[in-house]
């Protein structure tokens, strides 16, 4: 390899690296909060669908958990913060 195609290289290495640190915002099921009030919140904060809110919401409760957005960590505090606001159980992984 040539100094100029090192640089290039090492450019696009450096841009794929920083275009891929996604994070998941996970909510985990809990014993408190109706179904309607989950798929409500995920509507109204992450911007959902209500069919792919409903979906979300029956894989928290079979599953457990459910990775309800992706996207940067800038991107994902504020929505997991509103979950937390609505009494929801939210994580940044």
């Amino acid at each position: 390899m040539n100094i100029e195609t090192e640089i290039l290289y090492q450019e696009d290495v450096a841009l794929l690296e920083e275009s891929t640190d996604l994070r998941n915002l996970i909510v985990y099921n809990d014993d408190v909060n109706t179904f309607d009030h989950v798929i409500a919140t995920l509507i109204k904060v992450c911007g959902h669908s209500a069919e792919q809110a409903e979906q979300c919401t029956l894989l928290i409760h079979y599953k457990g958990k459910c990775t309800v957005k992706v996207g940067s960590y800038e991107e994902l505090a504020g929505m997991c913060t509103a979950l937390h606001d609505k009494d929801l159980s939210a994580n940044i992984e």
